[in-house]
């Protein structure tokens, strides 16, 4: 399976409820009503909750401003993703598309790139969707990597020392579900980008963490998810550019969903 992560900054002329409107209810059905010209899988929109913030101080001092939302789309294999967008009727539906995207987001500042999926802490069957009302969110953490690290050996050292780290704190720290999302340089990255005229430098990847928020408050934390929150930031140091990442918390809205 691969993915399409589309970190998305609104126009300035537009709030971020004005804009996540015009994706919710315009956006999202055009991309769902193409779904099968294009051979997409699933297509979910992560919406910014309003309270997000940039983090400008903590353990991880100043970070990124968070992003308005994130488009993900899903499909089976490189190939289906490369058949789909290679027909008369796919390329209409990608011509529509953006077209469209260039109504609401801020496209040179909104970069995205093709990844692989990397579960580190995963339900059966995968259905966990942080829906608007459900007291579950979603945590979102696009990053860089460390200037003295090769991408390769950042990848390596997150897939194999930091999940370690955050799988052995997932039940003090209340995770539901815990995804590493790592991306793979590809030409049909650079299309896209330059179909787009993105000039935001794509990240490493992304991590994405669920977790009820009901149970997971500043209130009831116990000495064990203070000491998981430490070690996680503490081994986080090691392979991430903190100054150039960036986390926020959000909902979720599936428009498709093919598995």
């Amino acid at each position: 399976m691969i993915r399409l992560t589309y970190v998305l900054r609104r126009k300035p002329e537009m709030s971020r409820a004005e804009f996540q409107k015009y994706w919710r209810e315009n956006h999202g059905p055009l991309v769902a009503s193409h779904a099968h010209s294009m051979n997409l899988l699933r297509y979910v929109q992560v919406h910014t909750l309003e309270d997000a913030t940039r983090q400008t101080d903590g353990p991880r001092g100043a970070m990124e401003e968070p992003y308005d939302g994130v488009a993900e789309l899903w499909w089976n294999s490189r190939d289906d993703l490369v058949s789909g967008l290679d027909t008369t009727k796919g390329q209409a539906a990608l011509q529509e598309a953006l077209e469209d995207e260039a109504k609401f987001i801020d496209l040179p500042n909104s970069p995205l790139w093709l990844a692989y999926e990397y579960p580190q802490i995963n339900p059966s069957p995968e259905n966990l969707v942080a829906t608007e009302l459900s007291s579950l969110v979603k945590l979102h953490y696009p990053l860089r990597h460390l200037p003295s690290l090769s991408l390769d050996e950042a990848q390596l050292y997150w897939r194999t020392a930091h999940g370690p780290v955050i799988r052995g704190n997932g039940a003090a720290g209340n995770i539901k579900r815990y995804i590493q999302v790592h991306r793979f340089e590809d030409e049909l990255e650079d299309a896209m980008r330059e179909a787009r005229g993105t000039v935001a430098e794509p990240y490493t990847g992304h991590a994405e963490l669920w977790f009820d928020r009901a149970t997971r408050s500043p209130a009831s934390a116990t000495p064990e998810t203070i000491r998981g929150g430490q070690l996680a930031v503490e081994d986080e140091s090691k392979f991430i550019d903190f100054s150039r990442s960036v986390t926020f918390l959000a909902k979720e809205r599936v428009f498709v969903d093919n598995r």
